[in-house]
């Protein structure tokens, strides 16, 4: 099966969000959603959730899965807007479980603070499979990135969040609490052991040097063979030395701290305090 795919991307994330679409009904997923956030203000805006919403009435469809690939640590989750707004169930890795013991660590959430998975409608392990109309979206799970990190595999179509970019980029960090050079090498692997026509959806693009477009869709035989981290037959040795000389060289994402605060909870604020507002912390020297 060939699924529908219409990417939204968010410049000021550097984010594709995807709707992918049963080619024989109106059955749909989103898969990593953008809540706008202008951190300077601390105000959020719906204008990018907005526009998959208003594809999605205008086409009369029926969403029903909100995905994401893993915790963001770049953007912030619409999933419970597009929920409120149009129904669905939100699912993420079963590993969320991980990132959210150590992030409650990291911001000294406290007991209210569930760390069980229970703020998603889903948690998928290796091998889960759900049904979108009549697509399956099989799960495979890829850390590296982070421990909790999927690809979804729709038909002809891999959605693999930040774990591959397009060829001429190569893969994402592995720097972060949980993530592993190693184990991303491993789960880059996987991927690639995919039939060679099968249409790679990459979470992120930052146009690479000489590129003068964003991009966001290959395929496995391109990554094979022009993907300047792993591609060419890389060695798991050489690819580990250059991700970790990379990595080393990289800035913390400029929305980590309320990302990560907020994806954690499924895209939803923490709880407001006794004035009726929902408030981020920034662990000083925790990060």
């Amino acid at each position: 099966m060939r699924p529908l795919v219409r990417a939204f991307f968010d410049e000021a994330t550097n984010t594709i969000t995807y709707l992918v679409r049963d080619p024989q009904g109106t059955a749909c997923a989103v898969i990593d959603s953008v809540l706008d956030f202008d951190y300077a203000s601390g105000r959020t805006d719906t204008r990018s959730a907005d526009a998959v919403i208003a594809v999605i009435r205008e086409e009369r469809l029926d969403l029903q899965w909100v995905l994401e690939t893993h915790v963001h640590a770049d953007h912030l989750s619409a999933a419970p807007y597009l929920q409120e707004a149009l129904g669905g169930k939100i699912g993420i890795g079963n590993r969320i479980t991980v990132v959210q013991e150590t992030f409650g660590k990291v911001f000294n959430e406290g007991t209210r603070f569930a760390r069980d998975g229970s703020q998603f409608d889903r948690l998928f392990a290796e091998g889960d499979s759900v049904m979108i109309g009549q697509m399956r979206a099989d799960v495979m799970h890829t850390p590296g990135h982070t421990p909790a990190c999927l690809t979804y595999v729709i038909g002809d179509a891999a959605f693999v969040g930040d774990t591959l970019f397009m060829p001429d980029f190569g893969t994402a960090r592995c720097d972060f609490p949980g993530g592993s050079a190693e184990v991303m090498f491993d789960s880059v692997q996987r991927i690639l052991a995919l039939p060679d026509d099968t249409r790679i959806f990459v979470g992120h693009d930052y146009k690479a040097p000489g590129r003068e477009v964003y991009a966001w869709e290959s395929t496995v035989g391109a990554q094979k063979a022009l993907n300047v981290h792993v591609g060419a037959g890389r060695s798991r040795a050489d690819f580990v030395a250059l991700r970790q000389k990379r990595d080393a060289t990289l800035a913390m994402p400029r929305l980590i701290v309320p990302s990560l605060q907020v994806n954690m909870r499924a895209g939803q604020m923490p709880e407001p305090e006794d004035n009726g507002l929902s408030y981020l912390k920034v662990p000083i020297n925790g990060l």
